[in-house]
């Protein structure tokens, strides 16, 4: 029987972690890293994740996505037993604009600034030991008490105007498609 892509442990690992990694790269250009946070992660089943993107300073996983779709997503236990897993698939964009959306963004908290929902067609998982991973005590989401009020004092269209300048294209040069 071949192992399913995330098997029940893996969930129940990846639903017990407060923040995940998120890595992309297009053709050509840099590779991006980025910390993710809040509730903005649902394990839709073994072979499918949701994600919900917020507002940020970039939007390379847009750019890269749109030129070259795989994903990784990476979870790292930093309090009780080491482990790291990595999630490997593909994954589309869906915007506010996008029929999707609103059958998607139900499933999260209203978040002030929130830009696109990434639905991830998972490939497979692996867990490595991660005991090289340092322990670290979680105190809360820093989102909740600065990104989302940041957001939220924006108005939706000081958060459009937003994109425009920062969002719109990548650090190098690619098209987000934020707007049509």
């Amino acid at each position: 029987m071949a192992r399913a892509p995330l098997p029940p442990k893996i969930q129940k690992f990846i639903e017990a972690q407060q923040m995940f990694f998120v890595a992309t790269a297009a053709n050509d250009g840099r590779v991006n890293v980025s910390p993710k946070g809040l509730d903005s992660l649902r394990i839709m089943s073994e072979k499918r994740i949701v994600w919900l993107n917020l507002s940020g300073s970039g939007n390379e996983t847009a750019a890269h996505l749109l030129e070259n779709n795989r994903i990784t997503l990476m979870f790292c236990a930093f309090e009780g037993a080491a482990l790291i897993v990595r999630v490997y698939g593909t994954a589309k964009i869906i915007h506010p604009r996008h029929p999707e959306w609103d059958e998607l963004i139900g499933l999260f908290p209203t978040m002030a600034g929130s830009r696109q929902i990434f639905d991830i067609d998972v490939e497979s998982s692996a867990g490595s030991c991660g005991s090289g991973v340092p322990f670290f005590q979680y105190l809360g989401q820093r989102g909740e008490e600065e990104l989302v009020p940041f957001y939220e004092k924006m108005g939706e269209d000081g958060v459009h105007k937003y994109w425009e300048k920062k969002n719109s294209f990548s650090i190098d040069g690619k098209p987000t498609e934020i707007f049509e």
